[in-house]
């Protein structure tokens, strides 16, 4: 197996994760009937964004590599924002 097919396998793995997030928002929204967006969501975003991020700047894609970049931090700032939010939420309950 050579390095380009390599490269071509963690770029697929990285798109199939960050697609798999959409599956797990679908599921998550239809068992409440209502729209929600679970943390693995988040978790798979970031994941597979950051894969994805991998794989473009092996390509030296500027277009793929700004909007993977951007696109982490905005999974990460979630990810802070429920972590803070069920801190918190610990922390009332506990009074």
């Amino acid at each position: 197996m050579s390095i380009e097919h390599i490269w071509l396998a963690i770029g697929f793995l990285g798109q199939g994760l960050f697609f798999g997030r959409w599956v797990i928002q679908w599921i998550a929204s239809e068992r409440t009937a209502e729209s929600q967006v679970p943390i693995a969501f988040w978790y798979m975003s970031l994941i597979g964004g950051l894969i994805t991020l991998a794989y473009a700047i092996y390509r030296a894609d500027p277009v793929f590599i700004s909007g993977q970049g951007i696109g982490t931090f905005v999974y990460i700032r979630n990810l802070v924002l429920i972590s803070r939010a069920k801190q918190a939420g610990a922390v009332k309950g506990d009074g």
